[in-house]
């Protein structure tokens, strides 16, 4: 191999070492769970309004969201 070769080869050796180094480091986050959501919900004696087509509301009051479930992280199996 001629020298020009071995000048990339080490260039590419060095930049993937700094790049490596400066990489930034990852935070190991904990998921969020069900009470990390802020969802509105149901006061009891609170009214329940009656909304016909399209509109913004400023104070909801939520008697349902959605099938929010937590499941276990299901680990993969290894083959035989």
């Amino acid at each position: 191999m001629d020298p020009m070769t071995w000048y990339y080869i080490i260039m590419l050796v060095v930049s993937l070492a700094v790049s490596y180094a400066m990489r930034p480091k990852t935070q190991h986050a904990k998921p969020p769970a069900l009470e990390d959501y802020s969802v509105p919900t149901v006061e009891e004696g609170r009214p329940v309004a009656k909304i016909y087509g399209t509109c913004w509301i400023d104070d909801p009051n939520v008697l349902w969201w959605g099938d929010v479930r937590h499941f276990p992280p299901i680990k993969a199996s290894g083959g035989k």
